[in-house]
């Protein structure tokens, strides 16, 4: 049995994303950041750092439970526990993890702190709001620089590569970020978004903002 906590993020999304084009039944739990769920005691045992998402797998026929926080981790275990979306070995996964890693160290961390500097800062910070904007920008030319040499982010095949970058693309708006001046990266956003699973797993996320 497989639950996800999760909310309308753009790291909640890449859990439901890759459960439905793994094909695997979940339940899906609402954390309702805006209003801090995520900070009580209950959400806090699955994770002391109180961020979504959290997956939380149980092998009906052990008991055996894997409580799972951080997106990338929990794309590289379905995928790992599936044996899709992830090559199993060589240049390709590689290529795979460089790109999960460029997506949490550098695509997330602007992307969060555009957003925020730009719309929730109590106060403003306008050297803060033009550095991590500037930054968002410079990481998304990047991308569709890459994108210009390959159908995917990781190379020829659909990965989990694409669903870590996927999940800020889908909330682009927040960090200020357009993808008209990228071609590239807007032919691969609406492969992506067009994909049925995708669209399933935007339909379940969005759906926990009206629960």
């Amino acid at each position: 049995m497989i639950e996800v906590y999760a909310y309308a993020t753009p790291n909640s999304v890449k859990v439901p994303i890759a459960l439905e084009e793994l094909g695997l039944n979940y339940t899906l739990h609402p954390i309702n950041v805006k209003q801090g769920a995520q900070k009580q005691e209950s959400f806090r045992t699955l994770n002391p750092n109180a961020k979504v998402p959290v997956l939380v797998d149980t092998r009906p026929q052990t008991g055996e439970r894997l409580v799972l926080s951080e997106s990338a981790a929990i794309l590289v275990y379905l995928a790992e526990r599936q044996q899709q979306l992830l090559p199993s070995a060589g240049s390709e996964r590689a290529r795979v993890f460089e790109q999960l890693f460029f997506h949490a160290s550098a695509v997330s961390p602007a992307f969060g702190n555009a957003g925020f500097f730009t719309r929730l800062a109590a106060e403003p910070q306008p050297l803060a709001q033009q550095r991590f904007s500037a930054e968002a920008e410079r990481v998304t030319a990047l991308l569709d620089g890459l994108l210009a040499q390959r159908i995917f982010m990781a190379g020829d095949d659909y990965s989990v590569a694409d669903i870590a970058h996927f999940g800020w693309f889908w909330r682009r708006a927040f960090a200020g970020v357009a993808l008209e001046a990228y071609p590239n990266l807007s032919r691969w956003y609406a492969s992506v978004e067009q994909r049925p699973a995708v669209q399933r797993a935007i339909a379940r996320v969005d759906a926990l903002t009206i629960a």
